[in-house]
C-alpha cells in the first residue's frame, strides 16, 4: 500500500497525480491537522512529527512512504530514508530531477512558503546535482491560504500572483518549480503569468513520476502494493472540514476518519 502523509490538506495533489499515474493502486493517507501548520516549526520538531507520521501510515498498512509536505521533506527526508525499512519519496528531491531534465538555460526558480524557502533546500539540491545552476527563490506565503479559501480564483489573487511573480519573469528563467503542494491547484493561472517559455514542475506529478518508475524497476516492492481500488483517509483534526477540502480537490467523495500520530 502507498502511504502519503502531510500537515494538513496540500498532500492531496500529491496524492491526485498519484491515482492518475497508478490507478487502482491501494492508498492510505494521513494529514497531521491537528499539528498543522509544519512550516514554522523547528527541523527537531519536524523530524519528530515525519518520523510519528510515517509510523502511523506503516501501522495502517503502508509499504511504501511518500513525505507530501516540503518542510517535512526539507527536515526528515534523508532522516526517514536512513531509519525506515520501506522505499521513502519526498517532494524535495524529485522536482529537482525533473528540473534538471527539463532547464536548457540552467535558470530554475522556485515558489514556496517562507520556511521552505528560508531552508535553501531546492537551491542546495540543485547547485549539488549541477554547480552550473542559477536559483532563484521566492516566498509566496499568501498563494497557500488563497487557495484553502477557495479566493485564488478572484481578481485580486491574481494581482498577488503577478506581483509574486514578476522578479522571476524579469529574471528570464526557464523553468520554475512549485515548492508548496498546494501550488498544482493554480498551475495553470501560474503558466500563464510566466508565459509558454518557462516549464513549470508540480512537486506532485514529479514525485509520482518517481514512484511509478521506481515501482516499474523494482518488482518485490511492487507486489507489495495491492491493486484493490481501496482509498484510506485519516487525519489528527477535524475529518469533517479536511473532508470538503478532499472531496473539492480530489473530484470525489472520500471517507475520513480521525487518527493521531505518536509514537
Amino acid at each position: 500500500m502507498i502511504g502519503v502523509f502531510d500537515s494538513g490538506v496540500g498532500g492531496l495533489t500529491v496524492l491526485r497525480e498519484i491515482h492518475q499515474l497508478l490507478p487502482g493502486y491501494d492508498t492510505v493517507y494521513f494529514g497531521d491537522t491537528a499539528r498543522s501548520p509544519y512550516g514554522n516549526l523547528s527541523e527537531q520538531t519536524l523530524q519528530r512529527y515525519a518520523l510519528e507520521d510515517a509510523e502511523l501510515l506503516l501501522q495502517k498498512g503502508a509499504t511504501v512512504i511518500v513525505v507530501a509536505c516540503n518542510s517535512a521533506s526539507a527536515a526528515a527526508g534523508e532522516l526517514l530514508r536512513n531509519k525506515l525499512s520501506v522505499p521513502v519519496f519526498d517532494v524535495s528531491q524529485a522536482p529537482i530531477e525533473a528540473a534538471l531534465r527539463a532547464t536548457k538555460s540552467k535558470r530554475i526558480g522556485v515558489i514556496g512558503t517562507r520556511a521552505t524557502i528560508a531552508s535553501g533546500i531546492h537551491g542546495r539540491l540543485l547547485t549539488q546535482a549541477d554547480s552550473m545552476c542559477t536559483v532563484f527563490p521566492v516566498a509566496t506565503p499568501l498563494l497557500a491560504p488563497l487557495i484553502e479559501e477557495r479566493a485564488h480564483r478572484y481578481p485580486e489573487a491574481m494581482r498577488i500572483l503577478r506581483r509574486y511573480l514578476r522578479p522571476l519573469k524579469n529574471a528570464h528563467l526557464d523553468t520554475l518549480i512549485l515548492g508548496c503542494t498546494h501550488y498544482p491547484i493554480i498551475q495553470k493561472e501560474i503558466e500563464r503569468v510566466m508565459g509558454h517559455q518557462v516549464k513549470v514542475i508540480s512537486s506532485g506529478t514529479a514525485t509520482a513520476e518517481a514512484l511509478k518508475q521506481f515501482l516499474e524497476e523494482h518488482g518485490d516492492a511492487e507486489a507489495h502494493c495491492p491493486k484493490n481500488n481501496k482509498e484510506k483517509y485519516f487525519v489528527s483534526g477535524d475529518p469533517e472540514q479536511f473532508q470538503r477540502t478532499a472531496n473539492w480537490w480530489l473530484g470525489k467523495k472520500v471517507n475520513v476518519l480521525a487518527a493521531q500520530a505518536h509514537v
